[in-house]
């Protein structure tokens, strides 16, 4: 008998949404199975990698990391938006419109629209707008905007309850698409499906934004709600869920601590480029598996793991040989082990850190490499003393030992100890209790009547 795979069954399917209009239009979602489960379904649109550009720049906000690939175009929002598309390939860009927060710059809408056209002018992809979550300032200038782009079918977002009806207005007036922004629960995100669609909002013209937790600031919360989301809408036929969703990843991941945190303030955690770039692939990757569309990312070597994890996904294969992480900053290690040694004290942890040239120097040099194959004496070995006088210690060991440890004094000679002799008493009767007495009762009773019987 041949072993059949067993499948799940599904009655519903995702709507399919275009975004953009005329030869720069996107269509994402329309699956019929769980993500990436082509073994059941279909993924008739890929997900999409959309990459942020602020409308100003954000400065020393951003940390280096974020800052290197940029630091030429940051000045101008269009020279920027068209650099992602044609350096780092991003499929959209979602233009973060920071300048309009009123507890920012508070910028007026028809600055930020006339930035809008500037970008549109620049790039050949679809464009996302994405507002500061004040919803009046949001609704002013993303209406606004809207009108001065008709018929371009732009994102407009995020889409709350408390201004869905402004703007779900204009996106019909104007033919353009929103994403509706949820606070991370699935009744919440269907209820404000239901208010677009009274207004006459088609679910192809809705997206989902669940709200997106960055990687240990909530992401497991999203990815649960967005799970259940996507069950619903497949398996339960869930006609108000049957859309597709978003993710803005970026803007999460990087303004959390450890993202903007240097190599001095914490060697422990690896080199600070590295490890936010890595923090944005597994979150994307997490909301990728969770059903995400389109998942939002800021740094381009984010994207490109992305871009590879998606690949290999859809058409299968090995990343086996295929590039890193691409770095712009100097790199730098710290010998965990000295770090560990000297219990992470920033004290003793600054002597230890070194950049990677001065680790690669170091591997060369033949006394470096003759020295570090010699065995290590340490605050590991053992510190023996024999009476008052104590060995010599090596420095390496007097630097990491305490000094109660450095001075501690010969052991005394244990006392020897004899047991005191046991006092023999004679054994006391131990008085009998009412019920102890009763039980004896109980007892004789039960014997006279085995006596009797047995007769």
């Amino acid at each position: 008998m041949v072993f059949q795979f067993p499948r799940q069954i599904y009655n519903g399917r995702i709507a399919t949404s275009i975004l953009g209009s005329g030869a720069q239009t996107i269509s994402v979602g329309g699956a019929t199975a769980y993500p990436f489960h082509l073994f059941e379904g279909q993924m008739p649109n890929r997900p999409r990698i959309a990459m942020e550009v602020w409308d100003y720049d954000p400065g020393p906000d951003w940390p280096p990391a974020a800052r290197a690939p940029f630091q030429d175009v940051m000045a101008s929002p269009a020279a920027w938006a068209r650099k992602c598309v044609r350096e780092f390939g991003a499929e959209l860009i979602v233009l973060q419109l920071k300048s309009t927060d009123p507890n920012g710059r508070d910028a007026p809408a028809a600055q930020a629209a006339q930035t809008v056209l500037e970008v549109m002018a620049a790039c050949e992809v679809p464009l996302i707008l994405w507002g500061t979550a004040n919803n009046q300032k949001d609704e002013e200038v993303l209406k606004r905007i809207a009108e001065k782009t008709q018929d371009q079918n732009l994102c407009l977002a995020p889409v709350e309850e408390a201004n869905h009806k402004g703007l779900g207005a204009a996106a019909l007036a104007y033919g353009h698409t929103v994403a509706a922004s949820s606070p991370i629960d699935v009744n919440l995100a269907k209820q404000l499906n239901i208010l677009l669609g009274n207004l006459g909002v088609a679910k192809e013209k809705a997206l989902i934004d669940p709200t997106t937790g960055g990687l240990g600031y909530g992401l497991e919360y999203s990815f649960s709600v967005m799970e259940r989301i996507r069950m619903a809408a497949l398996t339960q036929e869930d006609e108000k869920l049957q859309m597709a969703m978003i993710n803005n990843i970026g803007n999460e991941v990087w303004k959390s601590k450890e993202a903007g945190t240097s190599f001095e303030e914490a060697p422990q955690l690896g080199d600070p480029e590295k490890r936010a770039v890595l923090m944005e692939t597994v979150s994307a990757v997490c909301y990728l598996l969770a059903g995400s569309d389109i998942v939002i990312l800021r740094h381009p070597e984010s994207a490109c793991l992305v871009r590879l994890f998606i690949d290999l996904l859809m058409n299968g294969g090995s990343a086996k040989g295929k590039p890193g992480i691409h770095k712009r900053l100097e790199g730098k290690e710290a010998d965990l082990a000295v770090l560990s040694a000297a219990g992470g004290r920033k004290k003793d942890a600054g002597t230890v850190l070194k950049t990677r040239a001065e680790t690669e120097k170091a591997a060369k040099d033949p006394a470096e490499r003759e020295k570090r194959d010699q065995p290590k004496t340490g605050c590991a070995s053992p510190i023996e003393t024999t009476g008052s006088a104590e060995k010599e210690r090596s420095p390496q060991q007097a630097d990491f030992l305490p000094a109660q440890a450095q001075t501690t004094p010969p052991r005394k000679p244990e006392r020897s100890f004899r047991a005191p002799a046991l006092l023999h008493h004679k054994k006391e009767p131990v008085p009998k209790t009412p019920a102890l007495e009763q039980l004896d009762l109980v007892e004789k009773l039960s014997r006279n009547l085995d006596r009797i019987h047995g007769r």
